[in-house]
């Protein structure tokens, strides 16, 4: 999902790429190999973003939409990813908001997350809003569809309505900003580089680009 032009495709790389993105090892001769390209695979970023992880751990941030149709088929992919990723790896999902419809949708998220629900529900709720055609996008609608997960409708309303959620939302969209998100699905890697979606191919980017940083930590 683009800001401007929702219709351009992220997903273009092959079954190939899938294979390498799940895969490889991590080695500092991996950048060398796949050759990520500045300014084509990845943005530098001018300034550096502020990281949460510890010393010693790679960040890594995944930019997403539930509506987006590309985030809903890169979130296999990088379900995978995670599975496999090394130990010094961290991983946080920002929903993105490039409107305030998006908010709904953002505070879903990070209720799930409050409530240890992620594991859980957020595969489902791609699911439900792009094989089912529900429209997750509004307070009424996202509460229905929890509580017909059996999950409690009183401490999910708690959570989804405190200020908490609202500022975890608004530090999302900090975040987006900051690292210059123009389309979902995509990464943010140690507060230093950018990687627009391109399915697979994003994550072979991303596994060299590690590499590459864990050979100057």
């Amino acid at each position: 999902m683009q800001r401007r032009d929702f219709s351009r495709s992220l997903l273009a790389a092959g079954t190939t790429a899938l294979g390498a993105a799940s895969g490889l090892t991590l080695t500092p001769a991996l950048a060398q190999r796949v050759g990520p390209k500045e300014g084509v695979d990845f943005t530098r970023l001018p300034k550096q973003v502020p990281v949460q992880s510890p010393a010693g751990q790679v960040e890594v941030l995944e930019f997403f939409a539930y509506s987006c149709i590309h985030c809903f088929n890169f979130e296999p992919l990088f379900e995978d990813w995670i599975q496999k990723k090394p130990a010094y790896v961290t991983v946080r999902r920002m929903p993105v908001a490039f409107s305030p419809q998006f908010v709904p949708m953002q505070r879903l998220y990070f209720t799930l997350e409050a409530m240890n629900l992620v594991d859980k529900l957020h595969a489902k709720v791609f699911r439900a809003i792009h094989e089912e055609r529900l429209p997750l996008t509004t307070p009424p609608a996202i509460i229905d569809w929890v509580a017909k997960q059996g999950v409690d409708r009183a401490k999910f309303t708690e959570i989804f309505d405190i200020a908490a959620t609202g500022q975890k939302a608004q530090q999302a969209v900090n975040l987006q900003d900051a690292y210059g998100v123009e389309g979902t699905p995509a990464l943010g890697i140690a507060g230093r580089f950018y990687l627009p979606g391109q399915g697979p191919r994003t994550l072979v980017v991303a596994n060299a680009l590690i590499a590459e940083l864990r050979t100057k930590a």
